[in-house]
């Protein structure tokens, strides 16, 4: 029996070059203004990024922009950068439908729902509450980024099933990811491999997923 759903965001709910395409190079044109107009919001986590790597704090997380790294004071920033995106208008994030309405669908059910992806909490609502599909916030439960732990851990998601005060057993976790599937697995989640790309996953999308 599913008693709550965990569902990655990026190649999973959403489309991949909206991340790479508009997402990540929108946070890179306007990093250095937001920080330079934001300096006590941006000063712990630039410090943080200090402790981290040498050198100019800017300068590595424009890199770590390209590198796409997990780091938390990045996709921090990177979040309050796409939160001003988002309130002008010049952001909407995407939203696959067939996703979308899975998630009504499910929530409907009285299935809980629950995002676990590698940006930041506050970049995961931004993305379901201003997007394409409308504002999908209330149809979620709970949000975990990486402050609880990596993606392709284990023990990540039995601290998530914790949180959500389920059994593993009674998790179904999405993810494009296969090395996320299995560490979902290795926990006792469900898990089920999303391949919207070759559709060589064990689903193409979300509407053939009955619960």
């Amino acid at each position: 029996m599913t008693k709550a759903v965990l569902t990655d965001i990026e190649g999973t709910t959403s489309s991949i070059a909206f991340v790479t395409d508009t997402l990540f190079p929108y946070a890179k044109a306007h990093l250095r203004d937001f920080v330079e107009r934001n300096r006590e919001i941006s000063a712990p986590l630039l410090d943080a990024v200090g402790a981290e790597e040498p050198g100019d704090p800017v300068e590595t997380l424009l890199r770590w922009i390209d590198e796409d790294r997990k780091a938390t004071p990045l996709k921090t920033l990177q979040g309050l950068i796409w939160a001003e995106g988002y309130a002008d208008g010049t952001l909407k994030g995407h939203v696959y439908r067939d996703a979308a309405d899975a998630l009504r669908r499910w929530h409907d059910a009285g299935v809980a729902l629950h995002i676990y992806s590698s940006g930041s909490i506050a970049a995961q609502k931004l993305i379901f509450g201003n997007s394409n599909e409308g504002d999908l916030t209330p149809l979620f439960s709970g949000y975990f980024d990486t402050t609880s732990g990596p993606k392709k851990d284990a023990e990540s998601y039995r601290t998530i099933a914790r949180a959500i005060g389920e059994a593993p057993g009674d998790i179904l976790f999405l993810s494009d990811n296969i090395q996320e599937i299995d560490a979902a697995r290795e926990a006792g989640m469900q898990a089920i491999h999303i391949d919207r790309e070759t559709g060589g996953g064990e689903m193409a999308s979300f509407a053939g997923i009955e619960l």
